[in-house]
């Protein structure tokens, strides 16, 4: 059996905390499309724009996206690599353990 290697507690905190929260994953989703700036994600999400860059600060700061500057707008794409992983454990533990048993509500 698999353990949580001693000292990475904090990590996995931070980690799962930071997707712990819905306008980060809504940003995630919008940007599997492809780059966004950050005008047309608050946009998108219909939210304000500083609501937004706060999200975004927290999804950089722990590397779920990345972000470079062109001009005056900051452009955002997702870390394709972490992502996808947790994506596709996501798809695998939704069909084989939530539409076999049905128990996995987590509202």
């Amino acid at each position: 059996m698999r353990t949580v290697k001693k000292g990475l507690t904090n990590i996995c905190y931070g980690f799962f905390s930071t997707l712990a929260n819905p306008t980060r994953l809504a940003i995630l989703e919008k940007l599997d499309d492809g780059e966004m700036n950050v005008s047309a994600l608050a946009s998108v999400l219909g939210q304000e724009q500083s609501m937004i860059s706060h999200n975004l600060k927290i999804l950089e700061r722990h590397n779920f996206v990345f972000s470079e500057k062109r001009g005056k707008e900051k452009y955002v794409s997702r870390n394709e690599v972490t992502v996808e992983a947790l994506l596709d454990v996501l798809q695998h533990h939704s069909t084989v353990f939530c539409k076999a048993t049905g128990n996995c509500d987590f509202s």
